[in-house]
């Protein structure tokens, strides 16, 4: 590199971290100034990414599909650290009766939102089975990242009036059942892509056809990373509980620092998880509700959240940005009218129609909530994750078509729910409180 070339690099350095620094102002303030308007933080740090490359300051645009390794392993970061989140500000206990909704979201909308997917990327995408096979797999996990208008509150924020937990039989805390469930789908259902990921690398590997693949797929990546992903997650995150709210804080840097614990617990959880060969998704997020549920009044827990939440809000900036410089740069340039209706079909009929049948019979709601739930799953960095990490593991066909796909449902997902989220959830709560 010669002086020329390290004085421009430089210089794209700078104008970046100006732009970072801007996205992040923007953090510090939007919620303020948006609070009466049908707006989110997402789509104005995703449009600040694409007026910075757009804006003839000579920026590169930081495509993914150029920087496959970087795109995986910044999204990776900043969906562990949303998971450790939001398992950290769940009140509801953990219990069959209590999650109903949750594992109806997993069991059935997320099964039925991969295969409608699959057909939707194999019949109007023109995808091959692989292909297919992993747009149903990135496109089914509902974000925990970019979710936060329809997320529950922080530790203890949920509970009802002062309800004790004598009372309450889902434990202190409990929440509408619309922020519940689309918060604790979040923090499962991005682990529990990952078989299914797994599923169209070994499609595109061995072949289609299931007897090349089946056998070793449900051995080693459902049974066993499954398992060592729940073992490690229960196992850790009743240590690292002990031992981050056993140990008191006697000074003001003890206090202060408290909450790094938060971060602490992401990186041994997942790190160790993924060591053994399991699924660190979904063992982050398990063990961030084995903490909470460790000593629910301790005064750490707040914290904790507290360090997590402002962690995943700088992580999110960097990846908007990136995303709305990638759109700049021409990560969309490869739709068609089949991958634009491709993408209209998976946000606006795949998950609404999946998530009405998985709530048909449930009990927990009414028929209001129950769509608010189905049509609220919105598609964010987990789907970039994915994607990225999939491409990086096998050769697949269609890489930039499916790129383009991935990247028009997440845009559109941040404009659609971003405008509709916090208007359905405000309409919801004002028509529960008439009914009280």
């Amino acid at each position: 590199m010669d002086l020329s070339e390290a004085l421009e690099v430089f210089q794209q350095y700078n104008l970046w971290l100006l732009i970072l620094g801007f996205g992040l102002l923007a953090v510090s303030i939007l919620p303020r100034l948006l609070a009466s308007y049908p707006l989110s933080m997402p789509m104005v740090i995703l449009v600040l990414g694409f007026a910075a490359v757009k804006l003839p300051l000579g920026l590169e645009p930081p495509d993914p599909r150029k920087y496959g390794t970087i795109a995986e392993h910044l999204t990776e970061l900043v969906v562990i650290i949303s998971l450790m989140g939001a398992g950290l500000q769940i009140d509801r206990r953990p219990s069959w009766k209590a999650w109903s909704s949750t594992c109806r979201l997993l069991a059935i909308t997320m099964t039925l939102t991969i295969g409608l997917c699959f057909f939707v990327g194999w019949w109007i995408a023109a995808f091959l089975s692989p292909t297919a096979m992993l747009l149903g797999a990135v496109i089914a996990p509902t974000d925990p990242v970019l979710a936060s208008e329809v997320q529950v509150g922080s530790p203890g924020e949920g509970s009802k009036d002062g309800e004790t937990e004598e009372k309450n039989a889902t434990g202190a805390g409990e929440e509408d059942e619309v922020r519940f469930a689309l918060t604790s789908e979040a923090g499962l259902n991005d682990g529990l892509a990952f078989p299914f990921t797994n599923m169209a690398i070994a499609m595109a590997l061995a072949g289609s056809h299931p007897e090349n693949w089946l056998g070793s797929w449900l051995l080693i990546h459902v049974l066993y990373e499954l398992a060592v992903a729940v073992v490690i997650g229960i196992g850790l995150g009743y240590l690292l509980a002990r031992f981050i709210l056993w140990l008191p804080a006697k000074t003001e840097l003890a206090k202060a620092v408290t909450g790094l614990g938060a971060l602490a617990a992401t990186l041994v959880i997942y790190g160790a998880t993924e060591c053994a060969g399991g699924y660190g998704f979904i063992a982050t997020f398990v063990g961030a509700v084995v903490i909470r549920n460790y000593h629910r009044d301790h005064e750490y827990q707040a914290a904790l959240h507290l360090v997590a939440e402002k962690t995943e809000r700088i992580l999110v900036v960097v990846v908007l940005i990136a995303l709305g410089g990638a759109i700049a740069g021409g990560l969309l340039d490869a739709l068609t009218w089949p991958l634009v209706i491709s993408a209209v079909l998976i946000l606006l009929v795949v998950r609404p129609v999946s998530g009405i049948i998985g709530m048909l019979g449930f009990k927990g709601a009414p028929w209001r909530e129950r769509l608010a739930i189905s049509f609220l799953g919105i598609r964010g960095v987990g789907s970039l994750y994915y994607l990225a990490y999939a491409l990086n593991k096998e050769s697949f066909s269609n890489v930039d078509e499916i790129w383009a796909l991935v990247g028009l449902v997440v845009v559109a997902s941040i404009f659609v729910h971003g405008i509709t989220a916090t208007l359905i959830i405000d309409k919801l709560d004002e028509m529960r409180e008439r009914e009280v």
